[in-house]
């Protein structure tokens, strides 16, 4: 029979010398990550025989958006710089009304519909357009990153777009607050609505926009001696400024707009489902183009037109 020495109580010995031997490393691990990866601990340089490589973690961009929302005004993101490198100041004041010759200009209430002239307006007015694109998906994950995305294209597009000297002129429209004495705002806070209106040629053998004629495609570009129309798009009012008659004041401003350019007919598309901006456009005059229908049944859009009496400016 085998015997089996048991040490007597109190004495047991149990050797940790391995453990702590395989520890060392977690602890220079941890020394240098609270060092950035700069220097060892002195105990990493006792143990030679383990090297331990740190790498920095990635720094992603983040966006400051406040949670609270005082007078529900919309939440910007405030940014450096946009992606095509133009250096944008967000906390650039609203210039008064004194400081702007605009050519097209509309005063109402407490506000003023304007053309936009500073590369803060374009860009307020296409991240409204990111917020009014994405006020149904708030459930979405992510969004906020979406809605920056969405607003950064859209601000290049936007001034390619209003920079352009043939062909087609457009113009950015913006409904700002108007000013008030020892009151402040940055152009952030005081654009709270927009639209853009385009001048364009009709191609060879349209009578409106996009009609399906297959043209010659020699026919297929603009052309001077093709009539002309005002198109109107991204209309959109932020939403705690809603219901005060901006939106009809700057498709007013448009229309004027349009007629001092020598259009006499403004062309809008407009979703069958949206009723509210059904009802806006009918107010103000503007009728479905019946021969329009079959050709935007896929998208269930309608296109809307209005007529301009020569005699009438609005």
């Amino acid at each position: 029979m085998a015997a089996v020495a048991t040490p007597s109580s109190g004495l047991r010995r149990i050797q940790f010398l391995r453990v702590q031997d395989r520890r060392k490393p977690l602890k220079r691990l941890a020394s240098a990550a609270l060092k950035d990866g700069s220097a060892a601990s002195s105990e990493a340089e006792e143990d030679k025989g383990v090297s331990v490589e740190l790498r920095p973690a990635p720094r992603f961009p983040q966006l400051e958006i406040s949670s609270s929302q005082p007078n529900l005004a919309p939440r910007i993101p405030r940014i450096e710089a946009s992606s095509n490198g133009s250096n944008l100041r967000f906390d650039r004041l609203q210039p008064s009304d004194e400081e702007f010759s605009c050519e097209h200009r509309r005063a109402f209430g407490r506000f003023v519909a304007r053309e936009a002239l500073l590369d803060e307006e374009l860009w307020t007015a296409a991240w409204l357009r990111a917020e009014s694109h994405w006020e149904d998906r708030s459930d979405v994950r992510y969004v906020e990153t979406y809605k920056r995305q969405f607003a950064d294209q859209e601000f290049n597009a936007l001034k390619k777009r209003c920079s352009r000297q043939h062909a087609e002129k457009c113009v950015c429209i913006v409904a700002i607050r108007k000013d008030e004495k020892n009151v402040k705002r940055t152009v952030l806070k005081s654009i709270v609505g927009t639209l853009d209106l385009s001048i364009r040629h009709l191609l060879c053998g349209e009578t409106f926009p996009g009609e399906c004629l297959k043209p010659p495609a020699s026919s297929n570009f603009y052309r001077a001696d093709q009539p002309r129309y005002a198109y109107v798009a991204n209309l959109c009012v932020a939403k705690h400024a809603r219901r005060q008659g901006i939106a009809t004041n700057m498709l007013l401003l448009a229309i004027d707009a349009a007629v001092s350019y020598g259009t006499n007919r403004v062309f809008v598309h407009v979703h069958k489902n949206n009723t509210g901006a059904q009802k806006l456009y009918d107010r103000i005059g503007f009728q479905m183009v019946k021969k329009a229908v079959p050709h935007l049944l896929a998208e269930d859009k309608h296109l809307l037109c209005l007529k301009i009496k020569s005699d009438s400016s609005s």
